[in-house]
C-alpha cells in the first residue's frame, strides 16, 4: 500500500523574518510562526504520524501545532542543509551560492545531493514501517527539494534557483 506523505515547513522564526538563512544552526519561532504551527495542528490533525527535523525550529513548530497529541520522531536526516560557515549568513548571500552546491559540499558543510541521500534513506524507512498511513514531515526547504527530485523528478537544479512560495503543505505518494 503506498504511503501519503504531507511535507510542511517549519513554520517562521525569527531568521526568516530579518532574511537569515539560518542552515544548521536551531533558529526559533517568531509570534507570528506560533500563530501558524498552530493552525498547521489544526489543518493536519488526522496524520498517523509526524517526522521532523531535529533542529530546534521544526520542533518547535511541532510542539505547537501538537501539544504532545500525536506520535512525533525526530530525524536527523530532515534537517536543512549544511551550509557550513555560511550557517546563519544573509538568505541573499546563501541564495546566490546555492546552486554551486548541488554536488559541492558547502565550506565545512555538506551538498544538496547529500540531503537527496539522507531523504531517500529516510523514505526507505517509511516504506518499511508505514504502509497505508498518512506521514506529515516538518522540515525545511532543502528536505522538500529532495522529496519533489525524489518523488516528482524535478532536477534539483530547477528546485536550488526557485523562489520560496508557501503554501499549506505539499503532498506526495510513497509507493
Amino acid at each position: 500500500m503506498a504511503i501519503k506523505v504531507v511535507y510542511e515547513t517549519h513554520s517562521i522564526t525569527v531568521d526568516n523574518e530579518v532574511g537569515v538563512a539560518t542552515g544548521w544552526l536551531p533558529g526559533e519561532l517568531s509570534e507570528r510562526g506560533r500563530e501558524l504551527a498552530a493552525e498547521l495542528g489544526v489543518r493536519r490533525r488526522g496524520v498517523d504520524v509526524v517526522h521532523c527535523s531535529d533542529l530546534r525550529r521544526a520542533v518547535e513548530t511541532v510542539e505547537v501545532a501538537f501539544g504532545g497529541g500525536k506520535e512525533v520522531r525526530l530525524d536527523a536526516r530532515l534537517r536543512e542543509c549544511d551550509y557550513g560557515r555560511y550557517n546563519g549568513r544573509p538568505v541573499s548571500e546563501v541564495a546566490a551560492l546555492r546552486r554551486r552546491h548541488i554536488d559541492t559540499p558547502w565550506p565545512g558543510g555538506q551538498s544538496y545531493r547529500q540531503v537527496v541521500a539522507a531523504t531517500a534513506a529516510f523514505l526507505d524507512d517509511l516504506r518499511e514501517e508505514w504502509q497505508g498511513a498518512t506521514v506529515l514531515v516538518v522540515s525545511h526547504s532543502a528536505t522538500r527539494w529532495a522529496l519533489q527530485h525524489l518523488l516528482d523528478g524535478t532536477p534539483l537544479e530547477d528546485l536550488v534557483d526557485a523562489p520560496f512560495e508557501w503554501r499549506p503543505g505539499w503532498e506526495y505518494e510513497v509507493a
